[in-house]
């Protein structure tokens, strides 16, 4: 998996290219991890995400709650309809911020 930032003021978007599963969801967390206090509007662009497993939904849970601690908000854009099944079939759509 690749990931590619864009920070736009207090905005970072995040595209992951690829697989999202237990070999890259380190990569993923430790960018979400180390993003800068002054970011107060995380977007995760799945434009490109092939796949997601549930260690990419546990990453996607810890930002989630990483950026509700700051008093910002995490929003998911442009997920495949696969993508989407698994946010509904885990009930991650009830949890995250999600844009189609």
């Amino acid at each position: 998996m690749n990931l590619y930032k864009v920070k736009n003021g207090k905005e970072l978007r995040i595209m992951p290219d690829g697989r999202l599963d237990t070999d890259s969801a380190p990569e993923l967390e430790s960018e979400i991890k180390s993003i800068p206090d002054e970011i107060t509007d995380l977007v995760l662009d799945f434009s490109k995400l092939d796949y997601i497993s549930s260690a990419g939904l546990r990453v996607l849970l810890s930002a989630h709650n990483i950026m509700d601690e700051r008093g910002g908000k995490m929003t998911v854009k442009s997920a495949s309809k696969g993508i989407l099944e698994v946010f509904e079939i885990t009930g991650f759509n009830d949890i995250l911020h999600i844009e189609i």
